[in-house]
Order: structure tokens, then C-alpha cells, then sequence
């Protein structure tokens, strides 16, 4: 196989939302892709809609809530010859109600996407990044990691983790050539909170909700630039000081309000 003729970029959740807007400007940047979802019909739309900007996207229909779908990628991309140079963790998604009247299966099930799969993932393809001394790594976490969350309280704390971690080793990696982000955002308009059952909460109403191509953008630019924490819109960015100032006990009142049904 020949050598490499653009830089390729991972994204997890590609198939809407978040995932798909990135993968459009990491496209327009450009950058081949390999779109990963479980939906492979979806995948291909996205992947026929990059092409157009004159790069090449590869569909890997990968279920991330199975323990075994990380490596089956690295594997599949090792065996393509595909040198990653950039890697998103976008896949995710939330849980909605009081922690003892929720499904456990679909709280474990958010944590291995939310966390084990994205620890999987960066394991795997960070050390050839180190390697080449270059790569970046973009993490969506989001606003519910700077505050604890009542009514949605295992999805705030997965994306604490995912937070914490970035930061961590984004200094870690300080030097190598080696960039990891964490992107931040606030309520946003996709399927999210469908999923999540919580469209109708006052947390979506507007004007709060900012679109995805608008978290997408900070979060491209902000990589782009090295940024390690990338918090898009005003209002996210009040959230961010307003948790390190007042009691985790106010915030965490103020934030099960705002998580409660209508």
C-alpha cells in the first residue's frame, strides 16, 4: 500500500450530531476519515457527503458498548495500512431519572462507551502518535464534568472522568507532539437528548441550546490551536466559574432543577 497522501482523523458518534459536523470540518481541513457508529447505513451518508471536499472516508460499523470493538479497530485500520493521525472521541450518550429508578444495564452500558471505550481507544493509538512525535487527540467531554448532576447523575460523573483525564494527559504528553483537547459543550440541539429522554427539560429550552456545528467549530479550532479545554458559548463558560466558586452542594441543587422533567 502507498504511503499516506493526507493526514486521517478517527471520529467516534460519527453518524449526527456532533460527530457529523466535525467530521465535515475535519474534512473541509483535509484530512481522510474513518467514521465510526453503529449505524452503517448512516455512516455511509456522512461518508458520501466528506468525499465531496476531495478526501477519502472509511465506514467501520463498530458497536462501542462491546468491550472488543476498540481493538477490533486499531486491527482493521493496522491491517488497511492507516497511520492515525488524529483521534475523537465523540461517541457517548446520557441517562435520565433518579439513579434508583433507572436501568442498570443502560448506566454500565454508558459507562463502557462513555469511558472504557474512549480509555481503550486513546491507549491504543496514542503511543505510535507519541512515536512519530505527532497526533491529536480531542475528547468530547461537556459542562456536566465541571458539576454533579442529580437526575442524570452516572452521565455527569462519566464526563468528570473524561475531563479529568484529558487535562491529565494532555500534561503528560506536554512535549511529545502530541495534542489532547477536551471539548466541553453545553445543552446542544442533536439526538442526544432523545436518547436521554430529557428534550422536554428546562436545560434544552432556549436560548441555551447552541447547535452542533457550533460546538463542533470551537471544538476543531480549539484542538487546532492546542487548546486543552474548549468551552463554547458564554453561558457554558459562566457554568465553568460559577462551579469552582460556589458549594458543590448549591450547584448540585441548581443543576437537579434544571435536569427535572417540566
Amino acid at each position: 500500500m502507498g504511503e499516506q497522501q493526507r493526514p486521517v482523523a478517527v471520529i467516534t458518534g460519527a453518524s449526527s450530531g456532533i460527530g457529523l459536523d466535525l467530521a465535515k470540518l475535519f474534512a473541509q481541513g483535509g484530512h481522510d476519515l474513518v467514521l465510526v457508529a453503529r449505524n452503517e447505513e448512516a455512516l455511509r451518508g456522512v461518508a458520501a457527503e466528506c468525499e465531496r471536499f476531495g478526501v477519502k472516508a472509511h465506514v467501520l460499523a463498530k458497536d462501542l458498548s462491546d468491550p472488543g470493538a476498540a481493538q477490533e479497530i486499531l486491527d482493521e485500520l493496522a491491517a488497511r495500512g492507516i497511520v492515525v493521525e488524529v483521534l475523537v472521541n465523540n461517541a457517548g450518550f446520557g441517562t435520565h431519572g433518579a439513579f434508583a429508578e433507572t436501568k442498570l444495564e443502560e448506566e454500565v452500558g454508558m459507562i463502557q462507551v462513555n469511558i472504557v471505550a474512549l480509555i481503550q481507544l486513546t491507549r491504543l493509538f496514542l503511543p505510535g502518535m507519541i512515536a512519530r512525535r505527532s497526533g491529536k487527540i480531542m475528547n468530547v467531554a461537556s459542562v456536566a464534568g465541571f458539576v454533579p448532576g442529580p437526575y442524570m447523575s452516572v452521565y455527569y460523573a462519566t464526563k468528570a472522568f473524561v475531563l479529568s483525564h484529558s487535562v491529565a494527559l494532555a500534561q503528560e504528553v506536554k512535549g511529545s507532539g502530541v495534542i489532547v483537547s477536551a471539548l466541553c459543550p453545553g445543552p446542544t440541539k442533536t439526538e442526544f437528548q432523545k436518547r436521554a429522554k430529557i428534550a422536554e427539560s428546562k436545560l434544552f429550552k432556549k436560548p441555551r441550546s447552541m447547535t452542533s456545528m457550533e460546538v463542533a467549530k470551537a471544538g476543531y479550532e480549539g484542538l487546532m490551536k492546542g487548546k486543552m479545554i474548549v468551552v463554547p458559548g458564554f453561558s457554558n463558560k459562566v457554568i465553568r466559574v460559577a462551579s469552582k466558586v460556589m458549594p458543590r452542594g448549591v450547584v448540585a441543587r441548581v443543576a437537579g432543577k434544571m435536569n427535572r422533567d417540566r
